[in-house]
């Protein structure tokens, strides 16, 4: 994980004040844009110049008290299947969570996730064919979320911010469900083996989670090491994208705080 020192921050705040972009001041300090983002708000609520502050709460720019638990839960959800975007007729970003139809339960906990994180926005459904968009309006989307940049994640780095890792430590399980939930499954698994000359079928439970992103992957291993789940890379094809739990413990520990979709 990068650390950016005191220094570099200034030099941000002072490239704003004189003119530059949030995204020039990115590219010439090889800082996440959400990064940029963040130091300006907070240089700004310091100042009590953080527009609208006292109505969105922001946890980020005002201190307000944030559901960490709820938090972690989203932060796998949007690394996974979230994304934020700004259309040139709003004002305000939004944050979207695409569900699956077939998971209604995954939906319904992905809407009070998002309505934990932002008590004071509405959160609403986009319907889709086969899925909805789970969606939240907030100007404060990219301080909650610094992951946000140009381009789709796998093609970009991907790390926490210290503030967002010591959330995940508090609830790793949370963040895990979340990704599971996103990107991840709950299968069953078998094969077949000679028992006495008898051919006997198998079948064993195994989690998956597959990702295209070598540092949401990171994130998601690290995460399972600290609960002490076991896990070992699988191949798609030539590239490495899943992330196996197979061992019998491991899926027993998995069971009790994730369990299969619903």
């Amino acid at each position: 994980m990068q650390f950016h020192g005191s220094e570099v921050r200034q030099r941000a705040l002072d490239l704003i004040a004189s003119g530059a972009t949030n995204a020039e001041v990115s590219r010439r300090l090889a800082v996440p844009p959400g990064t940029v983002s963040y130091w300006l708000h907070m240089d700004r609520s310091k100042r009590g110049e953080c527009p609208g502050a006292h109505q969105t709460r922001c946890p980020r720019c005002t201190g307000r008290e944030l559901d960490e638990a709820a938090y972690s839960y989203l932060l796998g959800l949007y690394l996974g299947d979230g994304h934020i975007v700004q259309y040139s007729q709003h004002r305000v970003p939004s944050l979207m969570i695409t569900c699956g139809d077939v998971w209604p339960g995954l939906m319904d906990a992905c809407h009070a996730a998002m309505e934990a994180v932002f008590p004071d926005n509405s959160v609403c459904r986009v319907r889709k064919i086969g899925c909805h968009n789970v969606k939240v309006y907030s100007k404060h989307l990219w301080c909650m979320f610094p992951q946000h940049g140009p381009g789709k994640k796998h093609e970009r780095r991907i790390e926490l911010e210290p503030w967002q890792q010591q959330i995940v430590d508090a609830h790793p399980w949370e963040f895990i469900r979340g990704l599971v939930h996103s990107d991840g499954c709950r299968i069953t698994n078998w094969t077949v083996r000679l028992v006495g000359g008898e051919r006997k079928r198998y079948e064993y439970p195994r989690y998956f989670f597959t990702n295209k992103s070598d540092d949401i992957r990171q994130l998601y291993c690290d995460t399972l090491d600290k609960v002490g789940v076991e896990w070992k890379v699988t191949r798609r094809g030539s590239d490495p994208y899943n992330i196996s739990v197979a061992r019998k413990a491991s899926v027993a520990l998995m069971d009790t705080h994730i369990g299969p979709k619903y």
